[in-house]
């Protein structure tokens, strides 16, 4: 049984808790950019600093933290980016929980959450290497209760090289 899950709004003050959290999901993340310049470490021993400002420049953006039992758990950062070109109401730019938090349900009933709370048409792009989370993103939308006219595009271009699961909320 999951945690009680809080979804929430980071603060600006919450910048930097959200920043460490990045930290640690580049890292998870390196795995697939394996054999390209992308992920290394900087001399500091630190992954490069994620650009966070306009999260809270930007309406349309919006920079969430999970937490689970009242423990920080996880984030997520949602956009208006368009992978498809299609238009979209929200993109889950990131989705991150915390290795001990995985495959304990936290992560599914977060993204539900999220979709729930934030109504429209939606892009969820999917590395092409990152079998697991194509997997983990098929079972949640495809069992949300509200979601409907969910779409697989496979796209292959410059700026991105993945499945897209297209769909509506609400």
């Amino acid at each position: 049984m999951t945690a009680c899950i809080d979804v929430a709004p980071a603060k600006r003050a919450e910048a930097q808790a959200l920043g460490n959290l990045l930290q640690l999901y580049v890292h998870d993340f390196s795995e697939f950019w394996a054999g390209t310049e992308r992920g290394e470490l900087e001399d500091s021993g630190r992954f490069w600093d994620w650009p966070l400002e306009d999260y809270w420049r930007d309406e349309g953006r919006v920079p969430l933290l999970i937490r689970a039992g009242g423990r920080l758990a996880g984030f997520a950062l949602l956009d208006g980016a368009s992978h498809t070109g299609e238009a979209v109401d929200w993109n889950m730019a990131e989705f991150f929980i915390v290795r001990k938090h995985r495959r304990g349900g936290v992560g599914t009933a977060t993204a539900r959450k999220i979709f729930s709370r934030y109504p429209g048409v939606w892009e969820t792009a999917i590395a092409r290497r990152n079998l697991s989370a194509l997997a983990f993103w098929r079972r949640v939308v495809g069992g949300h209760p509200q979601v409907a006219k969910v779409e697989e595009v496979d796209v292959a271009t410059q700026a991105w090289d993945g499945p897209v699961l297209r769909f509506r909320v609400g």
